[in-house]
């Protein structure tokens, strides 16, 4: 699309270059769901962000969804050696990937930790590397 359409394709990548951590949250999403509707990669998915934004308990506080998000972060570090311990997690030649899918294990994390800090305006960088320390130590 970008040799078909640079006119159009340049100035949205342009900005999507330009987005840094510290660029206001909004103003990331916009540029991030123009980006993506172009086609472009982002480093958080404005749908997953939007999706997760709206599915929000009812009745419970900002800190403790806050504190869930962080829960299933270790629950999911923790379940890391049983997932590698099972025996569906061979790699398969004929399907160039694992039978359980744990081949996308990795960027599941990273979409769904980037989009769930997101909604709670919390350092995705930071978090990831509190999850690599805690899968680490088990």
């Amino acid at each position: 699309f970008s040799q078909h359409c640079p006119f159009l394709m340049g100035p949205i990548e342009c900005l999507a270059d330009v987005v840094t951590p510290d660029t206001d949250i909004q103003v990331t999403l916009s540029i991030f769901e123009l980006a993506s509707a172009a086609g472009i990669p982002c480093e958080v998915d404005p749908a997953l962000v939007t999706a997760l934004a709206g599915n929000r308990t009812e009745g419970s506080s900002p800190e403790e969804d806050y504190k869930v998000s962080c829960l299933l972060l270790v629950f999911v570090a923790v379940s890391l050696p049983l997932m590698a311990a099972d025996p569906a997690s061979l790699y398969n030649p004929e399907l160039d990937g694992y039978n359980n899918n744990l081949h996308c294990l990795a960027k599941a994390i990273v979409q769904v930790s980037a989009a769930l800090f997101t909604v709670h305006n919390k350092n995705i960088e930071t978090h990831l590397k509190e999850f690599l320390l805690v899968s680490l130590a088990l």
